[in-house]
């Protein structure tokens, strides 16, 4: 058995997470900087596990642009089956489906552990299917093992996003450190090697150590160049060949590549140049390998890369992503531009869509002497692999690509690409500009015979007037494209055109909508192929449960669409849709978990538009009620955003995050212009809730007028005196933090509540204002919370002190949702994050932890 160094803590913990999963799946993330020994790590425990476990090995590639979904054909390959045979050509739901399906097992059987390495090279599929595995494995019993390079993931990559979202409960983190001076100096004795400055040079890190004690000669070289140099020039002048062709193969060299050299390849195994890895060799770590391959010249690597090229090709059934970074290489233009669009179908099928928006944008420039026509066609896929990627800067690429169809005089082009001019332009937080190319979209496609693209043009106009709450226009035109979609059998359309009329319905307060939309996303989903629109569906409507404190319902839609979103990779509807999230978790009192939100949906590739508002104006208020750096810079942030898109769903959020920020501040003046320039567009449409906060803020501020006609109930209630019968229905829709801001304008009694949940919730700002106002009253002012109580080192919300309370008193899940007025689901989240805060498996022990704690 393999016995490691200073490693026996980490074995031990992933021994321990396989044997955790007899009762649901763990996560083992292993960390460390290149050469640490992540994967020598994995390979010790799969030969300790032994035949308690089926070990399922993936691995991702440094690709010019990665493999979509690599590690899992790796996976494929040895599982065999359904998931081999659909892998090729199904769609990603279904793959990730199978592969969940292969790893149930019977308790009885050998554990599944899959090993996911190098995930810093993982192309977004992978990481989708991360996410997909992270969320179900509670339910397969299997061990998921995660290894990437701490020092290549910074803190926008979205491996880092990916690994906040999984479950608290179920995920270790193995960190790998260097090895010790101790360490270093027994491996040399072991070695038979007197290297007293081996530890000094290396920094512990296993790989170089290895190296530096297997250099044929006495010293130190002084970097990995050298050492794999070195040990080169032992290898006879075949045999450096082959290392010299494994080098430019970023993954491993098979057979079909290696050919009748199996005698050169003994001698590179023999001597420790090259590792067998699968059916293949390769070096043993990537920094080898590149070692190797930067020592060569340009023209010998060029070289190399064709002949790989040609054999690869030849061999058939090769990921096109594989032939495109060899065809690069190789400086292979006419093969390049056969290839990536290829890899590019290839991906987006796959909903890799940051992917094939990559290949695109690197072929673009090859084709600049194609024809028109041709360099057309790849400027519209870009584009659309681009805006399901979530990337809006394809608006450039969408003007190249009309701009070409219009010289070619191909009207129905002309048409297509000005409506999706007119959808980019939203996206970029241009309304205006996006109307104007939706009404020149059907007036030139008007003068052709009626077609899908004219019935999608109208659905444009349809969408564009919906989100602008022009409600009445929006129905207009998503009628004229409903009809025309359903004569013509264009499905795509059709939902398209549904969804529209279903928001812009739920928007003037017809509870039809919302079944209209739910319908939208059903067909969309049994069609097959409208991930967009099926995921805009369920979008709309928690997005519009959110704007109208409809948490119950928003929570239900959630629970649905966010695992669909993220399975499909749309990227653009899973960031914006967290924001909204946010915003329902905040009003509930968990902020920590809204916090978490907007931090996920604000960490990736820049999104221009009013997407991001919610967000941005979450962070904006929880700083300004927390009293942290940056709240006004986040509300300002908020208000560049949302403001230029003059649509209620983005202008009014901003307004309201604006307001709050500036009254915590202490500037009532600018807080009040702040809500005056929302509610006017609250009040224009008609959206009782926005107007009825906003209008709440003027209030604060001081302004006498009475409530809109308009205004929900609640808000209302407050600004005409009735703050208790306000604190009342806030109660009861579990709004923690807008209970406590009606009750802070009530009696002392009430006040005194008040303080007590801004000292729970951990609202600085707030009570301060209150403790300040109390004293002005005259009114007795309770004293804070103590400095041993202030930070809750178990670091449970408001809410979760609340469900631990209720643990302790007995209660069920159904019996607490009852008590907290909130969804059995949302109790089912508090329950699962008290446990893992806790570090408890059971209620039993979370109440017994309470009382020993003292958290009761």
């Amino acid at each position: 058995m393999t016995v490691l160094l200073e490693r026996s803590a980490e074995l031990a913990a992933l021994d321990s997470l396989l044997t955790g999963c007899a009762a649901g799946g763990r996560v083992a993330v292993v960390s460390g900087e290149a050469g640490a020994g992540k994967s020598t790590l994995a390979a010790a425990f799969a030969e300790a596990a032994g035949p308690r476990a089926q070990m399922l090995w993936g691995a991702c590639d440094p690709l010019l642009t990665p493999r979509a979904l690599g590690p899992l054909h790796d996976i494929a390959r040895r599982l065999g089956g359904r998931l081999r045979e659909r892998i090729g050509d199904g769609s990603r739901g279904e793959v990730f489906d199978l592969l969940l399906e292969a790893l149930d097992r019977p308790p009885q059987a050998a554990r599944p552990v899959v090993v996911l390495e190098d995930l810093h090279w993982a192309d977004e599929a992978t990481l989708d299917m991360v996410a997909f595995l992270g969320r179900r494995l509670a339910l397969c019993r299997a061990l998921l093992v995660i290894t990437y390079r701490e020092d290549e993931v910074g803190p926008d990559h979205r491996l880092r996003t990916v690994l906040a979202g999984l479950p608290p409960g179920l995920i270790r983190r193995v960190g790998l450190p260097p090895l010790t001076a101790a360490a270093v100096a027994e491996l040399a004795r072991r070695a038979g090697r007197r290297a007293p400055d081996v530890h000094a040079v290396t920094g512990g890190n296993p790989l170089l150590v290895t190296e530096v004690l297997a250099a044929p000669a006495e010293g130190v070289p002084p970097t990995v160049r050298d050492l794999v140099l070195s040990r080169l020039a032992t290898l006879t002048p075949p045999a450096r060949e082959v290392a010299h062709l494994v080098s430019v193969v970023p993954s491993r060299a098979g057979l079909e590549l290696l050919g009748n050299r199996l005698a050169e390849v003994d001698e590179c195994l023999d001597r420790g140049v090259l590792t067998a890895r699968g059916n293949g060799v390769a070096f043993r770590h990537e920094l080898l390998r590149r070692a190797v391959e930067e020592s060569l010249s340009p023209v010998r690597r060029q070289a190399l890369h064709a002949e790989i090229l040609s054999v690869l090709e030849a061999a058939g059934s090769v990921d096109p992503a594989r032939l495109v970074h060899h065809a690069h290489h190789a400086g292979d233009t006419v093969a390049a531009l056969r290839l990536t669009p290829v890899a590019a179908r290839r991906a987006a099928s796959l909903g890799a869509h940051k992917q094939a928006a990559a290949h695109y944008a690197r072929v673009l420039p090859l084709a600049a002497d194609r024809p028109a026509a041709e360099r057309a066609e790849l400027l519209e896929e870009y584009v659309q692999a681009a805006y399901h990627g979530g990337l809006t800067e394809a608006l450039d690429a969408c003007q190249a690509a009309l701009a070409l169809r219009t010289e070619l005089g191909d009207p129905v082009a002309i048409g297509v690409d000005l409506r999706w001019m007119s959808r980019l332009s939203w996206w970029n937080g241009r309304p205006g500009q996006a109307r104007d190319y939706g009404f020149r979209s059907v007036e030139v496609l008007e003068t052709q015979p009626p077609g899908p693209e004219l019935a999608a043009a109208y659905s444009n106009l349809s969408q564009l007037f919906m989100l602008g709450d022009d409600n009445v226009r929006a129905i207009a035109w998503g009628e004229r494209a409903l009809e025309l979609a359903r004569a013509l059998d264009d499905r795509d359309t059709e939902v398209h055109a549904l969804i529209n009329l279903g928001s812009a319905r739920l928007h003037r307060g017809d509870p039809v909508g919302m079944a209209e939309l739910r319908h939208a996303h059903d067909l969309a989903v049994a069609v097959g192929g409208l991930d967009d629109s099926a995921g805009r569906a369920l979008v709309n409507l928690g997005s519009n449960a959110v704007d109208n404190y409809d948490f119950d319902i928003a929570e239900q839609t959630f629970d649905r669409i966010f695992p669909f979103l993220a399975a499909r990779d749309l990227d653009g509807y899973h960031r914006h849709l967290l924001g909204y999230r946010a915003r329902l978790l905040l009003a509930r009192g968990d902020w920590a978990a809204a916090a978490d939100d907007a931090a996920q949906a604000l960490a990736g590739p820049t999104m221009h538009g009013g997407g991001l508002v919610p967000a941005v104006a979450v962070r904006a208020v929880l700083r300004a009620r927390r009293d942290e750096p940056g709240a006004l810079d986040d509300a300002h942030d908020a208000g560049k955003r949302g403001y230029p898109t003059e649509e209620a769903q983005f202008v009014c959020p901003a307004a309201i995050a604006l307001a709050e920020t500036y009254w915590l501040a202490g500037d009532p003046v600018r807080a009040a212009q702040e809500a005056e320039r929302g509610l006017r567009v609250a009040v224009r449409i008609g959206h009782p809730w926005f107007a009825g906060e906003l209008a709440f803020w003027k209030w604060r501020c001081g302004d006498s007028s009475p409530a809109p006609a308009v205004a929900a109930e609640p808000f209302r209630l407050v600004i005409d005196g009735d703050w208790r019968a306000a604190a009342a229905a806030w109660s009861e829709r579990g709004c923690t933090y807008l209970t406590a801001c009606c009750l802070a304008h009530g009696d002392a009694p009430a006040a005194a509540e008040a303080l007590r949940v801004f000292d729970r919730l951990g609202a600085v700002a707030p009570a301060r204002r209150l403790r300040t106002d109390l004293r002005e009253r005259g009114l007795r002012v309770p004293r804070g919370p103590r400095p041993s109580t202030a930070a809750d080192p178990t670091g449970l919300t408001g809410r979760q002190q609340e469900v631990l309370g209720l643990i302790a008193e007995g209660l069920s899940n159904a019996d607490i949702a009852a008590r907290l007025t909130v969804s059995a689901k949302t109790v089912d989240h508090h329950v699962s994050a008290v446990l893992a805060k806790l570090g408890v498996s059971s209620r039993g022990r979370a109440a017994a932890e309470a009382r020993d704690r003292g958290l009761l």
